[in-house]
């Protein structure tokens, strides 16, 4: 549970927080002749995640007032892109969401908040009325013109299915980051309420590895270094064996969103990374399953 230090820091914070990554039109207003699907890495533009998270449930007040407008007390479904996406293109009228009896029901808003530190924004918070435990989401499209961050490839067209709300997290990402975004030693985040440390100097190589939502321990309190010695990276090494290890250090934590780092001491190739049954819950309070991600080559 937050100190009351650390609830004061929350609430000055985000008293003083602008937002920039929250939408609102129930029309698709992006106009562009970009009809590519296939990025320039070889993937489609895609979907690859949609999770339930919450019914009627986001916190009054600070959804509000640090995600986007008319979030409060709504249901909750990150959804997550395959590259990172435009939020000038992205809108709520450009999503068609399902739900098991055949309803179509609008988002209120949406926000790329508070997965937006670089390379992170692909999670798109989808806040409003769009089902129940009686009757859940079943699929997400994308029915709008939505463009990349590198404005090469148009998501129109993607689909996905939605993880049912009683299910538990999963790990549906991870990915090499690139040295340029690094920053060893430096603050995770730009949140005016802290959000903890990039990796420490002397890494060797960087994990960013991002769960179907935002995950803690049960409770609430943010991982740590207990959850850092779970996480089991398997490499291959330079003469071509098979090897587990463990990231020395584990960061990207504290500001809310679905992504953590994994800090290792080695540059081996990476093939997947598992992390154990029973540790970190989705904000429902859902314990993860044993969930395991491979990287792409």
């Amino acid at each position: 549970m937050l100190s009351g230090c650390e609830s004061l820091n929350l609430a000055m914070g985000a008293a003083n927080y602008d937002r920039v990554y929250d939408t609102y039109a129930q029309t698709d207003t992006t106009e562009t002749s970009i009809t590519n699907r296939r990025h320039a890495d070889g993937r489609d533009a895609g979907l690859i995640s949609a999770f339930f998270g919450l019914d009627d449930a986001l916190p009054e007040g600070i959804t509000d007032r640090v995600a986007c407008e008319g979030a409060g007390g709504a249901d909750g479904m990150p959804i997550i892109f395959s590259h990172e996406v435009d939020i000038a293109t992205l809108e709520p009228g450009d999503l068609r969401i399902t739900t098991q009896s055949g309803a179509v029901n609008p988002v209120t808003c949406l926000t790329l908040d508070p997965a937006s530190d670089p390379g992170e924004l692909r999670t798109a918070l989808l806040a409003g009325f769009y089902g129940s435990a009686e009757d859940e989401p079943v699929s997400v499209d994308i029915v709008g013109n939505v463009l990349s961050l590198d404005g090469t490839v148009n998501f129109k067209g993607a689909s996905v299915a939605v993880t049912p709300l009683e299910a538990g997290p999963t790990l549906v990402w991870a990915e090499i980051v690139p040295e340029m975004q690094w920053d060893l030693g430096g603050k995770a985040t730009d949140f005016p309420w802290g959000g903890g440390s990039r990796c420490p100097v002397g890494t060797a190589q960087v994990v960013r590895v991002t769960w179907g939502g935002g995950v803690t321990k049960p409770g609430g309190d943010p991982a740590d270094d207990t959850e850092r010695k779970l996480y089991k990276v398997k490499t291959v090494t330079a003469d071509g064996k098979p090897a587990e290890i463990t990231p020395f250090a584990l960061a990207d934590l504290k500001d809310g969103d679905n992504n953590h780092l994994l800090c290792l001491d080695t540059t081996d190739a990476v093939t997947s990374v598992f992390f154990p049954a029973g540790y970190l819950t989705d904000p429902r309070e859902d314990l993860n399953p044993d969930t395991t991600i491979s990287l792409l080559p």
